[in-house]
Parts: structure tokens; sequence; C-alpha cells
């Protein structure tokens, strides 16, 4: 991962401060960077929710608040956001509403992550 450690934790606690308590452990697709690399954390980097063969193509949006640090995915066509809710080792759940102010970058970059629970598209 290249993100600072401090910037990492704040991240980290901003990522599992948004988990549900109860993790379903069986993945339902992998949110990834373009051509199944690494997710960039910038505003509007490209980013494809896979599920088996089928692909829904997005953007990153990074949002603010204080020291906090929240990554959003947003479907391609859609209005709604959903946040990265850390739920464990490069896994994540996709949460609905957006918190903070939106800005340009956020601390680094994140490896592909397994999504534990899928939104309908």
């Amino acid at each position: 991962m290249n993100i600072s450690p401090h910037r990492h934790a704040l991240l980290c606690a901003a990522l599992l401060a948004s988990a549900h308590a109860h993790a379903d452990p069986a993945a339902c697709g992998v949110l990834q960077g373009e051509a199944g690399n690494a997710l960039t954390l910038q505003e509007g980097a490209r980013a494809d929710l896979a599920q088996g063969d089928k692909a829904v193509h997005g953007a990153l949006h990074i949002y603010r608040d204080g020291a906090v640090y929240r990554v959003y995915w947003q479907p391609d066509g859609s209005a709604e956001q959903y946040v990265l809710a850390n739920a464990g080792e490069n896994s994540v759940r996709l949460v609905s509403t957006p918190r903070g102010s939106k800005v340009d970058a956020g601390p680094g970059t994140l490896p592909p992550q397994q999504v534990l629970s899928c939104p309908a598209l």
C-alpha cells in the first residue's frame, strides 16, 4: 500500500466505523481499479465492480471529514454513491450515504477489494 501510517490508520478507522457488525463471509464481487489493478484513491478514479462475467463500471469519490477520509464508489449513470465499509482484510461492504466534504485525492491506494454486500445494479 502507498499510504502513510497515520493516514492509513485514519482510513482504516473510518472504514471500520462504517462496517456492519455481522459480516457474510461470501464475496458477491470484487471492486478493482482499471484492468484489475489496485484502486487509486483519487477523485474520479475509475473502478469496476466485477461480479462473475459481469462488470459494472464506475468511479471513486473521496470525502474528508476532518482527518478522516471516506472512499465511495459510484456506478456510471447512477446518482447513488456507496462507501467502502471495511469488512476485514481486503474486504468491504458497499453502504450508501456520503458524509464529509469532497476532496481531490485520498491517502494512497488499496488492492482490489472483495465485496461482501453488492447493491442491485
